[in-house]
């Protein structure tokens, strides 16, 4: 067991990223039954409805689980409201992350429920300030990660950085995570665990637009770009998305609206170049909007439960971190190497 593990009470040291429109209460149960870090996207959410979507969550499992909270979008006061609402809804056990660095108020209150504060950075000098501000736990995204960009460092020469200015910290790796392989060369490069989105976004349990869903599982690493563009909402941050015909115009066409989302009952106008990704609750041009997706979509090339992704991660995993001398072909391996093909069939495009 990893220290990431250990610290966040999972059999699999695995996070699931909170992305907004991706990852709602069904994902986040689901992941979090299966053993990996399920978290919960409390992005935009009013309080009371984030209250709400929390005690789904801790109604369907009685695992560990997150939420996550994006204060540079939200700002400090409104980020204040959502885990003021949440913290007192959330089981023991559980715990917060935070997309870039929270404000100090806000980080003490995740502190003073008595919840680990997990803090997602770009940086060397960010993984300093999230430290001192008291984060159990880093998640160090590098650029090859699909969404906004906190950094320009890919994955392991940030992990090698921050290692090095804290070699006792807890660190997770976000970006380049599709299999379990994957994830126990992160484990060996010397992280105790990491963070996977794109993994997650063609999950059954995923809230992603269907079209979304398609184009991750078809898309490899190549499909992929780091813009500007969809910066209405989420301004001054690069982010990494699937190609599409914006990404494709020489000049920047009209930001009228193209499409709305129904959130809650009530429908909302998304205007072209949002930060928006497109749910299952969006009509309207889908394949103009922002599909956030990282390089590690070479590797998504199926469509599974939650429960199916994380048992196969895992079964990867343990047989990567096999001991040396241990008997790949033994009959044990052979019974289970069967046993999880019989449970989780293939299913690839």
């Amino acid at each position: 067991m990893t220290r990431l593990a250990a610290l966040l009470g999972l059999e699999l040291p695995l996070l699931q990223a909170g992305m907004g429109a991706v990852a709602g209460p069904a994902l986040c149960a689901e992941v979090s039954r299966a053993g990996a870090g399920g978290t919960l996207a409390l992005y935009k959410e009013p309080p009371a409805r984030a209250a709400r979507l929390v005690r789904e969550v801790a109604a369907a499992t009685s695992l560990p689980f997150g939420v996550n909270v994006v204060p540079e979008v939200v700002g400090p006061a409104s980020c204040l409201d959502q885990l003021r609402a949440v913290l007192h809804e959330l089981p023991q056990g559980s715990f917060v992350t935070s997309f870039g660095l929270p404000d100090p108020d806000a980080a003490r209150a995740v502190q003073d429920a008595g919840h680990p504060l997990v803090i997602q950075i770009g940086t060397p000098e960010d993984a300093d300030t999230a430290l001192g501000q008291g984060a159990a736990a880093l998640v160090l995204q590098g650029t090859e990660a699909g969404g906004h960009l906190l950094g320009r460092l890919p994955g392991h020469l940030l992990l090698a950085a921050v290692r090095a200015r804290h070699p006792h910290a807890v660190l997770a790796v976000a970006g380049g995570i599709a299999t379990g392989s994957d994830l126990a060369d992160t484990v060996a490069r010397g992280a105790d665990g990491a963070m996977a989105g794109t993994l997650f976004v063609p999950a059954a349990e995923s809230t992603a637009h269907p079209q979304f869903k398609r184009r991750v599982i078809e898309a490899v690493a190549d499909d992929t770009l780091i813009t500007s563009l969809f910066d209405i909402g989420w301004p001054q941050r690069r982010h990494r998305v699937l190609r599409n015909p914006l990404t494709a115009a020489a000049d920047r066409a009209p930001a009228t609206f193209i499409a709305t989302t129904r959130v809650d009952g009530r429908e909302h106008p998304v205007p072209r170049y949002s930060a928006a990704a497109p749910s299952d609750g969006t009509t309207g041009r889908i394949e103009e909007m922002a599909m956030y997706c990282g390089r590690s979509c070479s590797g998504v090339t199926a469509a599974r439960t939650a429960a199916e992704t994380v048992a196969q991660i895992r079964w990867e995993y343990e047989n990567a971190r096999r001991p040396p001398g241990a008997c790949p072909g033994s009959a044990a391996n052979a019974a289970r190497t069967n046993t999880f093909q019989r449970l989780y069939p293939s299913q690839e495009r």
